[in-house]
């Protein structure tokens, strides 16, 4: 048995109930799997530079600091 995907879009409410954003009918019952777009209004970083964040701790270092300094503008 072969499956066929479809997306819907949806809101999906606090409380949990779901609500299709255009009206569908379909022959049969079928099964539907949700998945949350959940925008965060907290940041105005870009999704890549918080993703980023873990990969780049390491070069918030001293050692990087002095590594790099040549390549500074003089203050």
């Amino acid at each position: 048995m072969s499956a066929t995907l479809r997306p819907v879009p949806a809101t999906v409410m606090p409380n949990g109930t779901v609500r299709l954003l255009e009206n569908i009918r379909l022959p049969f019952p079928a099964m539907a799997m949700v998945t949350l777009l959940i925008e965060d209004d907290t940041t105005d970083m870009p999704e890549t530079a918080l993703l980023s964040q873990d990969s780049l701790k390491d070069w918030n270092r001293d050692e990087e600091e002095a590594a790099w300094a040549h390549l500074q503008e003089a203050k």
